[in-house]
C-alpha cells in the first residue's frame, strides 16, 4: 500500500480512504499480503484527474459504480437527454490497436488529464467515440498521438470559450425550455466559421498566427 501511494503521489491515509469509499478495487490477496498493480495506479490517476476537473469524491464514486454496472455516464452525471457523444469501453489491447505503437505512459497520462480516458478495472472508457475515431485517423495519417493530444488541449480551451459565448447569448435571449432546441444553431455557426478559417489558412499555405 505504501508503494502504491508513493507511485500515485498521495498519502497512505488518503489511499485507505479511497479504498474504504470503494473508489479503487480491492487488492489481490495471498495470505496476509495484499498486492496492488497497474490497474490500481491507473484508477488513482483517474481520480486525481477528475478531482482536478472539479468532480467531488461522491460524484467519482457514482461514476465508478456506473462503469461497473454498465450504466450510461450521462445518466450518472444527470445530463438529461443523451448528447451526441457516446462513451466507448475498450480493453487495453483494443486501445493499442487504435493507436499502434503510440500508447505510451506519457500519452496515457495526457489523455487522462484531458479527461478523454478513464479506467474501470481492467477496461478503459473513452469519453467520445467521435474523438476516438478522429484521433485514430490522424495517427494513421502519420500525426504523432502526442501532437494530437496537445492540439486537443488547445481546442478544449477554445471550445470552452465558444460554448460560454453562446450559452451567455442564448440564456439572455431565449427561454430555458428552448436551449436544447437552439443548441444546433450554435454548432452550425462554429462549423461554418471553422470551415472558412481552414479555407483561408490552406490557401495561404501555412499555419498562420494561433
Amino acid at each position: 500500500m505504501a508503494e502504491l501511494a508513493e507511485a500515485a503521489g498521495i498519502t497512505v491515509r488518503t489511499l485507505r480512504f479511497y479504498r474504504e469509499r470503494g473508489l479503487i478495487p480491492p487488492p489481490r490477496r495471498e495470505g496476509r499480503i495484499a498486492w496492488y498493480d497497474e490497474r490500481h495506479l491507473a484508477r488513482l490517476r483517474t481520480i486525481a484527474a477528475l478531482l482536478e476537473r472539479g468532480h467531488t469524491l461522491t460524484g467519482i464514486a457514482d461514476l465508478t459504480t456506473a462503469f461497473e454496472s454498465g450504466r450510461d455516464v450521462g445518466e450518472v452525471l444527470e445530463l438529461g437527454p443523451p448528447t451526441e457523444e457516446e462513451p466507448v469501453r475498450l480493453t487495453p489491447e483494443e486501445l493499442a490497436d487504435h493507436f499502434a505503437g503510440e500508447v505510451t505512459p506519457e500519452n496515457l497520462a495526457a489523455a487522462l488529464d484531458l479527461g478523454y480516458l478513464a479506467t474501470d478495472g481492467e477496461d478503459i472508457v473513452h469519453v467520445s467515440r467521435r474523438l476516438l475515431d478522429v484521433s485514430a485517423a490522424l495517427v494513421r495519417e502519420g500525426v504523432p498521438l502526442a501532437e494530437v493530444l496537445k492540439a486537443g488541449a488547445r481546442v478544449r480551451a477554445h471550445a470552452e470559450a465558444l460554448a460560454g459565448l453562446f450559452a451567455e447569448m442564448l440564456t439572455a435571449h431565449a427561454k430555458e425550455a428552448d436551449l436544447q432546441r437552439l443548441r444546433p444553431l450554435a454548432k452550425s455557426v462554429v462549423e461554418a466559421e471553422l470551415s472558412m478559417a481552414l479555407d483561408r489558412r490552406l490557401r495561404a499555405g501555412g499555419p498562420g498566427t494561433p
